[in-house]
């Protein structure tokens, strides 16, 4: 039986654009693990950012990838992404580097997917002059001096940005999150975790802080990448009350994203530009110069990855609210994630920590997390950093009772000890590279990446 393609489905009704959520539900023995992180290319020569052409550019670091078995992905001529097994390797607009990972079933297979393709990545840019740093905001570099790659859909999103808030276009070019994708079991399991995440995902975000720095100073930010979120885009970006309250579920979410305005049709390998138009009125055939013709679910699921709250749900759930960083650190996130929300008793008890948290008093931690970090207090009158001990200690029991080991008998809470490490200091990855700032380098910032490379 051949199945049929987004492309050649139609869209002719409301009630097929809840497909792709319920489709997206699955037995636990299918749940799997996706993960994801950006970083910023530099020339190692001078430190300045990876342009698209040029012998030593991006297009050669991804021919370059490609004797590791990567397929290229071609648009207009220009090498613009990889694909291999389920992953892929992408170009954001200013030139970060992303992996996409495949659907994997534990922590340990994610994190030695992470390995490899910094492996890779680490041994052709050594070929290259080049090398890649993993914060949540580009530490030097002017927006004027940031390259900008050639992908359709980006200029798109470049001219409509500055319509919509001041910070969009720093979003796009300058910002690195490292994020990971979960599974649900039925609608009302996409709920609880969609709640917990929303409630929780300010946690995420002082743990995971890494972005102190604009244009070479420090910004007075633990999460500058997390403050550009408050002014980029209000019709698709933030913490989303009707989530968090009665009647949530797949076809409010439907109704969310037909309220939030289109950016682009793909068609014959082009990117039509219909920012600001409603998708709705793609539903009558109604929309300005593409009169007639109705969308796919293609269209639909293309118009899908063009919302950016701080939790997004497709087939599956985007947990979006961290930072960029490390190495050592890429494989905490999934590690929280999976540890919270795949275990039932760990589920449970997210569940019981976030109940009686307003929609007001979550919204007001995410207002203030990106400058007070770890600081900021919570709905329950604790502070941020005591809050997190317990939603940490939640997920280690969550990742103990998977029971998944590696060849040397660890489980998947080894992955957490960055994050306690954290909690133990009170230091986020922001402070510390504040610390070595103002010491260390005696405001240098180019030494953050000597110090901080991949």
């Amino acid at each position: 039986m051949v199945l049929a393609s987004p492309e050649s489905i139609q869209i002719t009704n409301k009630d097929d654009l809840l497909a792709p959520f319920i489709d997206g539900c699955k037995p636990k023995s299918a749940f799997r693990i996706g993960t994801e992180h950006e970083k910023f290319g530099f020339h190692t020569a001078d430190f300045s950012p990876i342009t698209y052409d040029g012998p030593n550019g991006v297009e050669a670091l991804l021919k370059g990838l490609q004797r590791f078995g990567w397929d290229p992905v071609v648009e207009q001529g220009k090498v613009i992404a990889l694909k291999q097994l389920g992953a892929s390797v992408t170009l954001e607009p200013g030139g970060q580097l992303e992996l996409s990972g495949a659907p994997l079933e534990t922590i340990h297979q994610t994190c030695s997917e992470v390995n490899r393709h910094l492996d890779q990545v680490r041994e052709v840019t050594k070929e290259l002059g080049q090398g890649f740093l993993s914060l949540g905001f580009s530490p030097k570099w002017t927006r004027d001096e940031t390259p900008v790659m050639p992908k359709g859909r980006y200029g798109i999103m470049r001219d409509y940005m500055p319509k919509k808030g001041g910070l969009g276009l720093d979003m796009m070019f300058r910002s690195c999150t490292v994020q990971v994708n979960l599974d649900f079991e039925t609608e009302q399991d996409m709920v609880r975790k969609m709640r917990i995440g929303m409630a929780l995902q300010p946690i995420a975000t002082a743990l995971f802080a890494n972005s102190p720095f604009v244009e070479g100073q420090p910004n007075g930010f633990q999460s500058y990448r997390s403050h550009i979120w408050t002014d980029t885009d209000p019709d698709r970006c933030g913490i989303l009350p009707f989530v968090l309250q009665d009647g949530f579920g797949f076809e409010s979410w439907v109704d969310y994203a037909l309220r939030v305005p289109m950016y682009f049709v793909h068609r014959d390998g082009n990117y039509i530009d219909v920012s600001g138009q409603s998708f709705a009125d793609f539903m009558k055939g109604e929309l300005p110069g593409l009169k007639g013709e109705l969308p796919t679910m293609k269209d639909w699921e293309d118009h899908l990855t063009t919302l950016f709250p701080e939790v997004r749900l497709k087939g599956f759930i985007e947990m979006r609210g961290a930072d960029s960083g490390p190495w050592g650190r890429l494989c905490a996130l999934p590690a929280l994630w999976v540890g919270l929300l795949y275990d039932d008793k760990s589920l449970d008890a997210a569940e019981a920590l976030i109940e009686g948290w307003s929609v007001d008093a979550v919204s007001a931690m995410r207002d203030d997390v990106p400058i007070k970090g770890l600081h900021t207090k919570g709905p329950d009158g604790r502070n941020m950093r005591e809050i997190a001990r317990d939603v940490v200690a939640i997920a280690q029991q969550g990742l103990a009772a998977r029971g998944y080991t590696d060849g040397l008998g660890n489980d998947e809470t080894m992955f957490l000890r960055p994050l306690n490490e954290i909690l133990d200091s009170g230091k986020s990855a922001s402070d510390l590279l504040l610390d070595q700032y103002h010491n260390e380098w005696n405001g240098d910032i180019n030494c953050v990446f000597r110090d901080h490379a991949y």
